[in-house]
């Protein structure tokens, strides 16, 4: 009797611990994928912002250009720049975002210009990024993640700017890499992976790869085609332009290839990269600043070898319907369900 007893106590606890067990969905596939989802800020509110396109040149802000969450609800500074979304192995969306508000002064947030000594810190001078993390792109939860305090070793950084999230298979975990100087010096981009619950950094954050001659580099963008790993990156050589080295590694023995990716004759910044769905085709997108107002570019390839520029945002195929002056895009594809609950939650009418 007792032994029966003992069976059938131990049948309900697990019958509970399953109930109660978070589920997993199953990631989908790319020919589950419908849509595309562009997330981006503005300078002119430091806040997070979203896009929508049926078919990858066309994208409509959801909530007609204005910020679906405020910066100044999730960042130290009040404000947010360079946001980053990766679906994640549990199909949870995550985002990665800088805290810095450039104008904090200008907005009231702050007294002075930097939050510390630009003489000793450089420009921006910030100390954090905003980690995020969602399943239906609707409800986010969010943590600042002090990056100065995080290791004995980082306190006395000068920035911490455009994190960018990939899942390495071979850890079972996410990198997150991200530009990082200490004090005043050169700018580089540094890999750590985080935590299982996307609150903290795990390890210590390392180079991930040195410029010839110790040239100054930030925003680089990995993408994983086949079985190498193609990073983008901007290059400070008197000037701002993209370039792209190559490795068999997630974080380490990248090689450059030497010459100018993008395809524009100004200053740009923050590439990233997504495919379009069923097609052998990846678009290079960077935020070109030098130009007046300032504007999306775009190039296409389908070997990273060579690469055809397709214009800015409203003067070539790419179009942006309803907002203007974006700022750090990411593209991610999402499915017909994800994109039309996105769409319906502000009210957008799109067909999927």
């Amino acid at each position: 009797m007792m032994k029966n007893q003992f069976l059938y106590t131990a049948l309900a606890v697990i019958l509970l611990t399953s109930c109660f067990r978070p589920k997993t969905s199953k990631i989908p596939s790319e020919k589950d994928m419908k849509a595309y989802l562009m997330v981006y800020f503005k300078d002119s509110d430091h806040s997070i912002h979203m896009a929508l396109s049926p078919d990858s040149y066309s994208f409509t802000d959801v909530n007609n250009g204005n910020p679906v969450i405020l910066g100044d609800t999730i960042a130290i500074q009040k404000g947010i720049r360079d946001p980053h979304i990766m679906r994640g192995p549990d199909n949870m969306f995550y985002m990665a975002l800088t805290d810095l508000h450039v104008y904090g002064q200008k907005a009231g947030y702050r007294k002075e210009q930097w939050e510390r000594d630009v003489k000793d810190y450089g420009w921006g001078n910030n100390r954090s990024l905003v980690l995020m993390k969602s399943p239906d792109l609707i409800h986010w939860s969010h943590t600042t993640l002090r990056v100065d305090t995080a290791f004995p070793e980082l306190t006395n950084i000068g920035c911490a700017w455009a994190p960018e999230l990939i899942f390495d298979q071979d850890k079972g975990k996410i990198m997150m890499y991200f530009t990082m100087r200490f004090g005043n010096d050169k700018a580089k981009v540094y890999y750590t992976y985080m935590n299982k619950e996307f609150t903290q950094m795990e390890t210590l954050p390392k180079p991930i790869f040195e410029y010839p001659n110790n040239v100054e580099y930030i925003d680089s963008d990995i993408t994983k085609i086949g079985n190498k790993y193609h990073m983008f990156f901007v290059l400070h050589d008197g000037g701002a332009h993209i370039e792209q080295a190559v490795s068999d590694s997630i974080n380490k023995g990248y090689q450059l290839i030497p010459g100018r990716s993008d395809g524009e004759k100004v200053g740009c910044e923050a590439p990233t990269v997504f495919k379009r769905i069923g097609e052998n085709k990846w678009v290079l997108i960077y935020d070109v600043y030098r130009v007046n107002p300032h504007n999306f570019g775009f190039s296409e390839t389908s070997d990273f070898k060579s690469f055809t520029y397709l214009g800015h945002f409203n003067e070539g195929v790419m179009k942006a319907v309803n907002f203007s002056i974006p700022k750090h895009p990411t593209v991610i594809q999402i499915t017909k369900a994800e994109a039309e609950k996105l769409a319906s939650k502000w009210n957008l009418k799109m067909k999927f």
